[in-house]
């Protein structure tokens, strides 16, 4: 059976390939060496350094999603995760409250979520070639971009440890010394306010600068309510806490972000090229937009039902009156994040087939942020912590790219990375149970450092066909001492046992990948491929006594994926399809305990260990077209499913081998635009764009219960843009989830056993803006 329904697919697959090559011949026919100019607004060419060198996007054989400048400002994309919401089987979310300025990032079904610098990211995110290696801080605006590539599937050898499920690179545009720029200014619902440009000057013949800028601010959409002011004479007693007559505290899922960017490139037409990029972040706004989803009854025997505000309104107070270790406090609703980074990019020519690459680089931020836990007012079942995230890193990454005639392309190289972590934190949790103040303050310092050697060699061996094959070693560690102290500096009375204990882990690990191609034609390309990832090892994050602290570290999970690709520019290339299908087999992969008997522990588990195998598949497909001059489309469709074939009983019933590995199955995106020629009177140019979403695991409540599914969801944003007949002004009014889709794409209910209450993030309702953009 399973030949029979391999011997189908390979035989769709050539009859596909078969009608591909018919379609392009009339094309070849007519002149197989058209220029670029002859070319221009046919889906023109994108060039992509996924394999270390320049490659025409649709010359490379890997899934790779390529979005540049023009098609980010037709769609009026400024942050990573409006990108990803149109990329087939791509999921990133800023994350909730609880998490701070982090991003959830997953390729394939494989990521992560939880932003604890014991725990390693899915997806490596990469900032003009430079690796950014935590989810804290990494929802970032698209200020001033080239383009931005998605890689989908591992690439353990191209990009290394922790891109198991893929990676995003983001490419600025680099100073050329031709004088000029841009301003763009906007303005739009709940005061939104929008302010970017950028300046390009050569300071001298061979030394280029560019400057870049944003600022955008909005108010919020969830309010925060005085629950007392609200529910006068209500049966917990609890009193107003302001004298606002319209009970309004403050709202939720407000903007409030600055960053700039600054690029000094030193190029004499010689053969070594220099550039420094700096870039700097400030954000400061109020906690995310978020509502109570869930209630019930927690372990103080408090209902929960009254505290469900509505669907845009909360009744968290991020306020604990005196008890236990402490006086009545608010660590506040609001989040700071303020990070900066900088690199040095130096080309040496040695040779005319011989290129040297150095990337030096360092980053540090911090991030501080409030949380109420339970999102209720009830302190009788209530939690809510203080948390302070210090980080820094320093990369080093040295490349040597050569050729051997027309046979051989070659790759070797070496990196380094140490990055440093304190996360500190103050936690009062009272849910337990009556009278009980689990109380406690931390101060976890954590080290992490990698060092990996890599190749990648490229083989032509005859005119149409081009064989890879790439390997990387890599060597890591990670090691995290856990400071748990009473709120006066004494052994925690808690938590005591983790005091000063230092957990570590150590590993190393081989990635290879294996790649051929052929061109049946200029328009035509198949390939298949076969590679390695893996996520890095780590230790357990939250452990309640020492065996976890000790006992708890875990390995890497690795995936080793299969894939077929087709990638073709038809029709006088007016026309472009990528077809990939794709097979995962996923190992090892890290799961949370129910029980740590294992580990020599009986209290309550924490811990996290490599408990589960799995498989997952999938295809996607990617099209842009452009029927006629001036009208462009643009579409993706993905399906995923995956399944476990393999849980550890340490897991128990809070994860079971029938449930979903992976989801959505499902997404698409759909856009188009068509740009009317007004003659001396310019331009206009009206857009549409729609994403749909599948239905997504939510997960369970508690361990036993059936998984729960966010609904299905679809987004439509419209952009009507008119330009200048010199094309240096235009004027744009633009709508966001225009049929105001009311929509909840991740929730947090870690506590609802004690508290009785979940909350669930809320998607941006309707929004309307009004933007002019100045070039010079």
């Amino acid at each position: 059976m399973k030949f029979t329904q391999q011997l189908r697919l390979r035989s769709a697959f050539a009859v596909g390939v078969s009608a591909m090559a018919m379609l392009a011949a009339p094309a070849m026919a007519q002149d197989d060496a058209k220029s670029k100019e002859d070319n221009q607004g046919r889906n023109p060419e994108i060039v992509v350094t996924a394999q270390f060198r320049e490659q025409a996007l649709q010359d490379t054989p890997l899934s790779i999603t390529a979005v540049d400048s023009a098609l980010l400002e037709a769609r009026n994309q400024t942050d990573l995760a409006q990108v990803a919401n149109q990329a087939p089987n791509v999921t990133l979310n800023s994350m909730g409250g609880a998490y701070g300025a982090s991003l959830g990032a997953s390729i394939r079904g494989i990521g992560q979520f939880d932003f604890n610098p014991a725990y390693e990211p899915g997806v490596g995110l990469y900032i003009d070639d430079v690796y950014y290696p935590t989810l804290t801080g990494a929802n970032f605006d698209l200020l001033d971009l080239d383009r931005v590539e998605i890689l989908r599937g591992p690439q353990g050898t191209l990009t290394g440890r922790n891109s198991i499920g893929g990676a995003i690179k983001m490419f600025s545009k680099k100073p050329d010394g031709n004088t000029g720029g841009y301003v763009v200014a906007g303005y739009g619902t709940r005061d939104y306010l929008e302010l970017r440009g950028s300046f390009d000057v050569a300071l001298t013949d061979s030394l280029f600068m560019r400057v870049s800028g944003v600022h955008k601010q909005q108010d919020g959409y969830v309010q925060q309510i005085d629950y007392g002011c609200a529910n006068p004479g209500n049966s917990d007693g609890i009193l107003p806490a302001t004298g606002n007559q319209d009970c309004v505290v403050d709202d939720l899922g407000n903007v409030n972000y600055s960053g700039v960017r600054a690029s000094l490139r030193y190029a004499d037409g010689g053969p070594i090229e220099v550039m420094v990029i700096a870039d700097y972040i400030d954000e400061k706004r109020n906690s995310a937009a978020e509502v109570v989803s869930l209630t019930g009854t927690g372990t103080g025997g408090v209902n929960t039902a009254p505290y469900a505000c509505g669907p845009y309104c909360t009744y968290a107070s991020w306020y604990l009156p005196a008890g236990g270790q402490t006086g009545a406090w608010s660590p506040g609703n609001d989040m700071r994040f303020t990070g900066w980074g900088l690199s040095g990019h130096i080309d040496i020519e040695l040779a005319d087939n011989l290129q040297l690459q150095s990337i030096t680089a360092y980053r540090e931020y911090n991030n501080t942020w409030g949380t109420d836990d339970d999102f209720g007012p009830n302190p009788t079942n209530g939690a809510q912590g203080y948390n302070d995230l210090d980080f820094w890193f320093f990369s080093q990454e040295l490349r040597l790219n050569g050729s051997i005639g027309d046979l051989l392309d070659y790759t070797v190289g070496g990196f380094y990375s140490d990055q440093r972590s304190t996360y500190a934190t103050r936690q009062d949790i009272r849910y337990i149970a009556p009278g009980l103040n689990f109380q406690f303050d931390g101060n976890d310092p954590i080290n992490a450092d990698s060092k990996a050697v890599f190749a990648t060699v490229i083989a032509h061996p005859v005119e149409a066909m081009s064989i890879t094959g790439g390997i990387r070693y890599t060597d890591e560690h990670k090691d995290y001492t856990f400071v748990r102290k009473n709120y006066d500096g004494t052994t925690s009375t808690f938590l005591g046992a983790l005091d000063g204990l230092t957990a570590t882990y150590d590993g190393s690990k081989w990635d290879y990948r294996i790649s051929a191609d052929y061109r049946f034609s200029p328009q035509v390309l198949v390939y298949a491929n076969v590679g390695t990832g893996f996520k890095g090892g780590g230790v357990t994050a939250r452990p309640f006594d020492a065996a976890q602290a000790l006992n708890g570290s875990f390995g890497p999970e690795t995936v080793t994926a299969y894939e077929l690709g087709l990638k073709t520019d038809l029709l006088d290339r007016r026309l472009r399809l990528n077809l990939a299908g794709f097979i995962n087999d996923y190992k090892d992969i890290q799961l949370p305990l129910i029980s740590c008997a294992s580990l020599g522990s009986n209290a309550p588990c924490g811990a996290r260990q490599n408990a589960g195998d799995g498989r997952i598949k999938g295809f996607e497909a990617e099209l842009m077209a452009e029927p006629t001059d001036g009208l462009m489309i643009d579409g993706s469709l993905s399906y995923i499913t995956g399944k476990f074939t393999r849980i550890d009983a340490a897991v128990g019933n809070a994860i079971l081998a029938s449930d979903p590995l992976t989801t959505p199955n499902w997404k698409w995106s759909f856009g188009i635009q068509y740009k009317v020629d007004l003659g001396n009177a310019g331009t206009l140019t009206p857009r549409f764009d729609m994403s749909y979403t599948g239905k997504t695991s939510a997960g369970r409540i508690s361990a036993g219960q059936p998984i729960e599914y966010f609904d299905s969801y679809t987004l439509a944003n419209a952009r009507i843009t008119w330009s200048n007949a010199d094309d240096d002004f235009e004027i744009s009014l633009e709508g966001r989830n225009i049929f105001d889709k009311y929509y909840t794409p991740f929730r947090f209910v870690s506590v609802y056993a004690f508290s009785g209450t979940g909350y669930s993030q809320v998607g941006r309702p309707r929004e309307w803006m009004l933007t002019a953009k100045k070039t010079f």
